[in-house]
């Protein structure tokens, strides 16, 4: 089988495997009589996270750390200017201001911790395992505060993002049974395309960082992508935009804090070249546009969309 198709069947598997994921996780959660809150902060986040958890994972155990770590800082640069430029350019986004504020403090802080792990050149699971607590203090600690204030509009996005999975409920075996072949479907699409990606580098000459941050991360990040154009075509910008911060949390906190608790990696030096400093960038970007007038209008989207062509015309350049 070639690398592109591959690459082909491993995007699809993705795709399909973490939809089924997060359906199944969602109906079965429901059927539990979890609160709508508690779904989407924490089952959504992680289940439309969950192909660049696995993809992640199956790169650093197979060796192929530029792809493990270009998959985490692809993807969260990605999912500001290529996902949330294109919910921009459907519809203008509003932003609450006591829900970004929180939440897009938090962005920054994350990134600001990927930043220190990329620049000590080699990440291992002491940085792991404090990423992780990071992440359980973050959830937490939100849970705790919304469940106190109550109402709160933090607390209405996390509902809407349960509430704008697609699908009917069913009942609790089926559910399971969706949610364990979605994950097994993803397994193997993460397989199939860590196999591709890095036959493809090694035939173009191109490095797997490089692959990574392109084909990989784009590709891990079309859920995200459907979810927000869902909601944004609903009316719902801010579960959009919500969608966002918590897969730019979950990415560097989760995936990259589980990847290198599992596999100690060492940092691409490309990646703490350019494309870290191209990451903090959008992080800053996304909170000026948020905080311009608390709306990411159709010029920003629009712009953010541009920003991301360029720097993918610097990448393979």
């Amino acid at each position: 089988m070639s690398a592109i198709l591959l690459v082909i069947f491993g995007l699809v598997g993705l795709i399909v495997g973490g939809e089924m994921l997060v359906r199944g996780a969602v109906s079965a959660a429901k059927s539990f009589g979890i609160s709508p809150m508690v779904i989407g902060l924490t089952l959504v986040g992680f289940g439309t996270s969950s192909p660049e958890l696995v993809t992640s994972l199956q790169a650093a155990l197979s060796g192929s750390s530029g792809i493990a770590i270009g998959n985490v800082v692809g993807s969260n640069i990605g999912n500001v200017l290529l996902i949330l430029g294109i919910a921009a350019l459907i519809a203008p986004i509003s932003v609450d201001p006591k829900a970004f504020r929180r939440d897009g403090a938090v962005v920054v802080l994350s990134t600001l911790l990927c930043l220190g792990a990329v620049l000590l050149g080699e990440v291992g699971r002491l940085i792991g395992a404090g990423l992780v607590v990071a992440l359980a203090t973050y959830l937490g600690f939100t849970l705790w505060s919304e469940r106190r204030s109550g109402g709160t509009p933090a607390a209405t996005v996390y509902e809407s993002e349960a509430d704008a999975v697609p699908g009917p409920e069913t009942n609790l075996g089926v559910s399971l049974l969706i949610a364990l072949g979605g994950l097994v479907i993803t397994i193997f699409g993460a397989r199939f395309l860590v196999s591709g990606a890095v036959a493809i580098a090694q035939s173009a000459g191109l490095s797997e960082a490089l692959i990574g941050l392109t084909i990989v991360a784009i590709g891990t990040s079309m859920p995200e992508l459907v979810t927000s154009i869902i909601a944004v075509r609903k009316g719902e910008g801010s579960v959009a935009l919500g969608n966002v911060l918590g897969s730019n949390i979950f990415n560097i906190l989760g995936i990259l804090g589980i990847t290198v608790l599992v596999q100690p990696m060492v940092i691409p030096s490309e990646i703490a070249r350019f494309d870290i400093w191209i990451l903090c960038a959008t992080a800053l970007l996304l909170v000026a546009f948020a905080r311009s007038g608390w709306t990411i209008s159709r010029r920003e989207g629009g712009f953010l969309v541009l920003a991301y062509a360029a720097y993918l015309a610097a990448l393979l350049t």
